[in-house]
């Protein structure tokens, strides 16, 4: 087994302390204890105390010493409870009154992408919304593989999926488990960990070689009207996040790599308009 492979595949396990969670997560980012303790301005000595159970945390403490391991904002509410502290961020649905302006600017930046494909997806990929773009390149997908939840790393692998028009499908599906094995090991969230084993397990070839060093970046290419689409991709964030919600939505977007595709995009969204 690979180590690639065998980091992915660690279940997290099931700390009852704050002093388990903080050491777990410590060792997850291969932090010591004194690289911890100088990052929190604290003793040494005292953050072992903590994670023995001899020194009981302050909330401030708590969440200083989250901040430093980069625990996301799910986990922190779980660091806190642990401590004995109520949760400090809350978690609402995305239609809460109390995110109209956050759903307002998804909302404006999808659009103002177009004529190129723009998605938002949560922090399983599970899609939340996408701009007007995005279904075109869905044609001829089986209507079951597009109910909710719609995942769009399933979509991506699925034989009667996007898999069978992918042209660099290898490549590209290596670059996307790349992706979600790094989020399995910042976040080690039991449900990615899951479906990234559930993808490795569809017929997806394994790349033969490094990427060519003509491109800047992967290319998604799909076979659509008869021709290759070329696209690239970006990913936009939250920058400064208080609610879960929020802290695990991402933005993407796919940008026209070559001529032909922006064509098509230019034209498709006319024909929609």
């Amino acid at each position: 087994m690979n180590a690639h492979a065998s980091t992915a595949r660690a279940e997290p396990s099931q700390p009852v302390h704050i002093g388990d969670h903080l050491r777990e997560w410590r060792q997850r980012r291969r932090m010591s204890q004194l690289d911890l303790a100088g990052e929190a301005e604290i003793s040494a000595r005292h953050l072992s105390f903590v994670e023995t159970g001899r020194a009981a945390p302050s909330r401030d403490m708590v969440l200083r010493l989250a901040e430093r391991l980069d625990v996301p904002l799910r986990e922190r509410n779980v660091l806190l409870v642990a401590a004995g502290y109520a949760p400090a961020f809350p978690q609402r649905p995305l239609e809460d009154p109390a995110l109209k302006s956050a759903r307002q600017a998804i909302d404006l930046v999808l659009r103002a992408h177009e004529p190129n494909p723009a998605l938002a997806y949560d922090r399983h990929w599970n899609l939340v919304t996408a701009n007007r773009m995005v279904a075109p390149l869905l044609e001829g997908v089986p209507e079951r593989l597009l109910g909710q939840p719609f995942n769009v790393l399933r979509l991506a692998f699925h034989p009667e999926g996007l898999a069978p028009r992918t042209v660099n499908l290898a490549e590209w599906c290596a670059h996307l488990l790349e992706r979600l094995h790094r989020q399995c090991e910042a976040t080690a969230d039991p449900e990615l960990i899951k479906l990234y084993h559930d993808l490795k397990s569809y017929p997806i070839p394994a790349r033969s070689g490094p990427l060519s060093s003509d491109n800047v970046a992967i290319p998604f290419k799909l076979r659509h009207d008869g021709g290759i689409l070329s696209f690239f991709s970006t990913t936009m964030v939250f920058g400064t996040p208080v609610d879960i919600t929020l802290s695990e939505l991402a933005l993407e977007t796919f940008f026209p790599a070559d001529e032909r595709t922006a064509a098509w995009l230019k034209q498709t969204a006319a024909n929609l308009a």
